[in-house]
């Protein structure tokens, strides 16, 4: 499967899909820290965080995705 296919699947299976670096409890900047709490203070518990920084493939797919170059990407 195609890394553009991956991310479709995770965006179509999932309510919520956060991509971050880091994760919600380590976040690794803090952008992405503020938007994993927010998404806890709004009451979205049950969301897939995707770290960004894991797979350098999915990173660069997700702009390309969204048509949008920087993260995190909600």
């Amino acid at each position: 499967m195609d890394i553009q296919e991956i991310i479709r699947q995770q965006v179509t299976t999932n309510p919520v899909v956060l991509y971050m670096k880091g994760t919600p409890q380590f976040p690794q900047c803090g952008f992405s820290s503020n938007a994993a709490q927010i998404l806890k203070a709004a009451g979205v518990n049950n969301f897939l965080a995707v770290n960004l920084l894991q797979n350098p493939e999915i990173l660069e797919g997700t702009k390309q995705f969204a048509n949008w170059p920087t993260i995190p990407l909600l």
